[in-house]
């Protein structure tokens, strides 16, 4: 065979467009993750001010008209109003004027990110500044000294995304991109189950009892984890049962790609431009981040919404893997269409059947 020939075999158009799908997912992936994350700033930040009298909207108005609308401020009515806002994670952060002297006080929580913590004591400081005044910070929900940033929640979930859409690939791949029938449906998301289950408790004691790099509860990271797990293999399995080997490349494009960057990791959500600040909560890597930061730093507060966003996937993801398998009928890969009844394999027309000879 000509190497014209042996070139022809091997590059078929199907291999051809794989490829350029690969291609395709390599420039988005470059996109994403550089047009995400190469210019942070803080962003209509919720933030709270407490001051006594007219100096509580004044101040207000001030930080609200700062060069770029790093924040969005709001007048509350104490300090403990503004720690529990902190705590339920409404706000990100919140200035308490010190009426009597000329230090100030800055309410943060580096729990939900010391990134953006940071930010917000330059801000604060560079306001006070101007009024020649001084700022103290005070951490209500401080991150541990072994999770360096804020990063060990976003890697944990990182984690469990991978685990939950590769074993949905081995699962599908290994004996067919697409799930013929309804009992091998059933069968992978039964796996896929157990498998969830496996990799949130192993998730949890990695990230807590072993390393340490997070507190809070390991029940809680444990069905977070199982949940995370399941959403995205499932959803990865839908994909596969819609479009076949290419719902490998898809559920990359919506884990990795377009919800790696967006998930509130390595920048907090109001750091993000505006499309991935959008796009963040809804996809499994920022609800997952969102809830694993919630239960370690905010006494697991605000997770209500993000649990949902997860079962929705979960549920969504489970839905059309079953109806496309039933859809599809219960042959097995290279089983024939059955024969009408009566009639002969191989056999050719029946008398009185209407047909003539050639």
């Amino acid at each position: 065979m000509s190497f014209t020939d042996e070139l022809k075999s091997a590059v078929t158009p199907r291999a051809a467009l794989l490829v350029i799908g690969v291609l395709v997912l390599q420039l988005l992936f470059i996109a994403s993750y550089v047009g995400a994350l190469h210019d942070p700033k803080p962003k209509d930040v919720p933030f709270g001010v407490v001051a006594p009298g007219p100096a509580a909207k004044e101040t207000s108005d001030k930080l609200g008209k700062l060069p770029g609308d790093p924040l969005d401020p709001r007048v509350l009515k104490d300090e403990a109003a503004a720690r529990h806002q902190i705590l339920n994670r409404d706000i990100d952060g919140a200035l308490i004027v010190d009426p009597r002297g000329t230090t100030d006080t800055l309410l943060a929580g580096s729990g939900g990110g010391t990134v953006l913590a940071t930010a917000l004591e330059k801000i604060a400081t560079q306001v006070d500044a101007a009024e020649k005044r001084t700022v103290k910070t005070v951490d209500v929900a401080p991150a541990s000294t072994k999770d360096f940033d804020g990063l060990s929640s976003f890697y944990l979930v990182v984690g469990w995304c991978v685990g939950g859409y590769l074993c949905a690939s081995i699962l599908a791949i290994s004996a067919g991109s697409r799930a013929t029938n309804r009992q091998r449906a059933l069968i992978r998301t039964g796996v896929m189950a157990l498998y969830s289950i496996a990799g949130g408790i192993g998730g949890a004691l990695i990230i807590g009892p072993v390393l340490g790099a997070l507190p809070g509860s390991i029940m809680g990271l444990w069905g977070l984890g199982s949940l995370v797990v399941f959403s995205v293999g499932m959803i990865t399995l839908a994909l596969q049962s819609l479009t076949g080997i290419v719902g490998i490349g898809l559920a990359v494009l919506l884990v990795v790609i377009a919800g790696n960057p967006s998930a509130g990791g390595a920048f907090p959500l109001p750091m993000l431009p505006p499309f991935w600040k959008e796009i963040g909560p809804w996809l499994p890597p920022g609800a997952g981040t969102w809830v694993a930061r919630s239960i370690a730093y905010f006494k697991g507060n605000a997770i209500t919404g993000p649990m949902l966003v997860l079962a929705a996937w979960a549920v969504l993801g489970t839905v059309v893997t079953l109806v496309m398998s039933a859809l599809r009928g219960d042959r097995q890969p290279g089983e024939k269409k059955p024969e009408p009844t009566g009639s002969v394999p191989g056999a050719g027309p029946t008398p009185g059947s209407g047909s003539t000879a050639a």
